[in-house]
């Protein structure tokens, strides 16, 4: 049981770093501010490390990682295109951020609970990808 939590908790993880990342990709050309270019550069590079991080976690169960879902990525994807097409600017990219933030910490506090049996280091990784979404989030206030 501890085993089998671990992995599907890591999978989770997995998936939603790689989902931050491309959500941040998706958006870094429409970014207009220096200082917002910053954050979102920054936190991707934060994104990218512990998605390392996981994956390592991942090998030692001889797993591959969980790709976010299709759907899921191609819903993003249109949401955030058809949103900057209206209303193009810094204050639209916060906001689809600051909502993609609050998604993955919901989604991740869920698998957290649900997978109670997975090992210390899994539980890291994932609240420390909880942290760095919260902190995403107060980051970007300003650009609102």
């Amino acid at each position: 049981m501890i085993e089998q939590d671990t992995v599907r908790l890591l999978r989770e993880c997995d998936a939603g770093a790689k989902m931050g990342i491309e959500a941040i990709n998706d958006m870094m050309d429409d970014v207009r501010s220096d200082g917002l270019k910053r954050l979102l550069t920054d936190s991707r590079e934060e994104h990218e490390a512990l998605s390392g991080e996981i994956r390592e976690h991942l090998a030692r169960f001889s797993d591959e990682g969980k790709d976010p879902g299709a759907v899921a990525s191609a819903m993003s994807w249109l949401k955030t295109k058809a949103e900057l097409m209206m209303k193009p600017g810094d204050h639209t990219v916060a906001d689809l951020m600051t909502d993609g933030c609050g998604m993955g910490v919901k989604s991740l506090s869920k698998y957290l609970n649900q997978y109670k049996a997975a090992d210390e280091k899994s539980k890291d990784c994932a609240k420390k990808l909880i942290a760095m979404e919260e902190q995403l989030t107060k980051n970007i206030q300003p650009y609102l």
